[in-house]
C-alpha cells in the first residue's frame, strides 16, 4: 500500500487512542485503556429542559424537523427531491477550488478581518442588492456566515423575546425554527397568486401589534410566488404605517431560469425610509459549504445588527470571504450563472412533464409564469415558477403527508412534507419537490415514478 495510506491509517489509529507515534522512533501500541467510564445519568435534563419559568410566553424547545429533513443526506439509491442545494454536477466546484487556492495566497488573507466584513466584498454585495449607483453603500452591508445566520441575527435584533412576528403562510421552515428558538411568536399571513395578501398584512399588524414582517418576495419558498408590483409598494406602505421593519429574504435571486426575463429589483432598492432589512447569500447558487451572505440595512438598526453579529460569531473567516471575492470576480462566475439558469430550466421542465405524465390528478392543469412576473400559484393547478428550485404540490383532501413521505422513502425517493412550512394549521396537505438536488432530468423522472408507486400504495389518486 502507498505511504499516504499508511500515514492516514496511523493517524486514524492515533486519533482513536490505539497507537502512539514518536518521531524518529515509529508507531507503538498504546497502553491499554482503564476501566470503561460509567454511563452518565441524564434523566434530570428532561425536567430542566421542560420547566418553563412563569414569565416565558413561548416554549424554549426548538423543532428543527423541517430543516433537518432538507439537510439530511439520502441513503444509497434514494433519489433526492427534497434538497435545498444544487447537485454537485452543477456546482462550480473547479471554480470554487481555484478561488479558494488563490484566496489563500492573497497578502493578509489569514489576518483577522473587520467584524463588518472585507470592504471589497461588502461593496460587491451593495451593488448586487441595489444596483450600481443604487441607495446602498458598502457601509450599509454586513458580511454573515450565510443566509441562515443573517436571518437569525435580523430576527434577534428586531424583535424581543415573546414578541409576534408576521410571516408568509406557507413559508421557509428554517425561518420559523429560528423565530421560535429566539422566543418569537410567528403569526401567519396568507399568500395568493400575487404574493402576500397586503390587505391581510395590514390587519395582522393591527391585531397582533407586530413590528416585524419576514417575506421572500422573489421565488418564495415553498410556493415559488413572485410579489406583484402593486403589492411591493403596498408592503412598504403598510409596514411604514405600522412603524415596522420588513426582512426581505432574497435567497434565490441568482436562480432565475433561462427562459424568463430578469427579475424585478429588490424591495430595499425601492425603500426610501429604511424599512427593509435585506438578506442575501451566495450559498444557493454555489455550494452548501460556501456559507457567505450579507445583511443590508440603513440607519441605527445597522448598529444593532452589527452588535448581534459580533456577539454571535465575531466575524466570518477571512479566507472564506476572500474566496468569495475571487469567485464572483472571475470570468467563470457569469458562465456558471448561465449554466445553472439552463440546467434549472431543463430540470423544472422534466419535473413538470413527469408530474403530468405520472400524477395528473395531483398536478392538475398547468399554469406557467407567462412573460411577466407576479403570476403566482393557481388554485387547482401546478404553478411553474420563473426561478428557484422547487414546485409546491397540493395533495388530495385527507392525504396523510407523513405516511406519503414515508412510503416515498421506501420506494426510493425523498420528498418534503408540507406541514413544516406552516406556522399554524395548514389549509391542505402538500409536498414540496426540489429539482436542483437530483443528478439530472433522468433521475427526476424516475423519482416521480417512485412517488407514484408510493401514492398507489396508500390509495392516493394519481389519475
Amino acid at each position: 500500500m502507498s505511504p499516504v495510506t499508511v500515514s492516514r491509517a496511523l493517524a486514524e489509529l492515533a486519533a482513536e487512542g490505539l497507537v502512539t507515534t514518536r518521531p524518529g522512533a515509529g508507531a507503538f501500541r498504546a497502553e491499554p485503556r482503564g476501566e470503561a467510564p460509567r454511563p452518565v445519568d441524564t434523566s434530570w435534563q428532561e425536567i430542566a429542559l421542560s420547566a418553563e419559568p412563569a414569565g416565558d410566553q413561548v416554549p424554549r424547545s426548538v423543532d428543527a424537523a423541517g430543516v433537518v429533513a432538507t439537510l439530511a443526506v439520502p441513503g444509497p439509491g434514494v433519489i433526492e427531491l427534497n434538497g435545498g442545494y444544487l447537485h454537485s454536477d452543477i456546482q462550480p466546484e473547479r471554480a470554487l477550488g481555484a478561488a479558494l487556492a488563490r484566496a489563500g495566497r492573497r497578502p493578509g488573507a489569514w489576518g483577522r478581518p473587520p467584524v463588518e466584513g472585507v470592504p471589497e466584498l461588502r461593496a460587491w454585495f451593495a451593488r448586487e442588492i441595489a444596483g450600481s449607483g443604487g441607495p446602498l453603500a458598502a457601509s450599509d452591508v454586513l458580511i454573515t456566515a450565510g443566509g441562515q445566520s443573517a436571518l437569525t441575527a435580523a430576527l434577534r435584533a428586531l424583535a424581543a423575546p415573546g414578541a409576534p412576528v408576521l410571516v408568509e403562510s406557507p413559508t421557509y421552515p428554517g425561518m420559523l425554527a429560528v423565530a421560535r428558538a429566539s422566543g418569537l411568536r410567528p403569526v401567519p399571513v396568507p399568500l395568493d397568486a400575487d404574493g402576500v395578501r397586503t390587505d391581510l398584512l395590514a390587519d395582522a399588524f393591527r391585531v397582533s401589534g407586530a413590528r416585524l414582517f419576514v417575506c421572500q418576495p422573489l421565488f418564495q419558498n415553498p410556493t415559488g410566488a413572485v410579489l406583484a408590483a402593486a403589492r411591493r409598494r403596498e408592503v412598504l406602505r403598510v409596514a411604514r404605517a405600522a412603524g415596522a421593519f420588513v426582512i426581505e429574504d432574497d435567497f434565490a435571486r441568482l436562480l432565475v431560469h433561462g427562459d424568463t426575463p430578469p427579475p424585478p429589483p429588490t424591495l430595499i432598492a425601492d425603500d426610501r425610509d429604511g424599512t427593509v432589512v435585506h438578506v442575501r447569500s451566495l450559498t444557493k447558487a454555489t455550494s452548501a459549504n460556501l456559507r457567505v451572505g450579507a445583511l443590508a440595512a440603513r440607519g441605527p438598526v445597522l448598529d444593532r445588527l452589527r452588535a448581534i453579529q459580533v456577539v454571535d460569531s465575531f466575524f466570518v473567516p477571512r479566507p472564506l470571504q476572500e474566496a468569495a471575492l475571487e469567485l464572483v470576480g472571475s470570468p467563470s462566475w457569469p458562465r456558471h450563472l448561465r449554466l445553472i439558469a439552463g440546467e434549472l430550466t431543463a430540470r423544472r421542465n422534466a419535473l413538470t412533464a413527469a408530474l403530468h405524465q405520472e400524477l395528473p390528478a395531483l398536478a392538475g392543469p398547468e399554469a406557467g409564469p407567462g412573460p411577466a412576473y407576479g403570476h403566482g400559484p393557481v388554485p387547482g393547478g401546478l404553478y411553474v415558477p420563473p426561478g428557484g428550485y422547487h414546485l409546491w404540490l397540493r395533495l388530495p383532501d385527507g392525504t396523510d403527508e407523513a405516511a406519503l413521505t414515508g412510503a416515498a422513502l421506501r420506494a426510493g425517493v425523498a420528498v418534503a412534507a408540507g406541514r413544516p412550512y406552516f406556522a399554524a394549521e395548514p389549509p391542505a396537505a402538500h409536498l414540496r419537490l426540489s429539482f436542483a438536488s437530483a443528478s439530472g432530468t433522468g433521475e427526476i423522472t424516475e423519482g416521480v415514478r417512485r412517488l407514484r408507486t408510493a401514492c398507489e400504495e396508500l390509495g392516493v389518486p394519481v389519475r
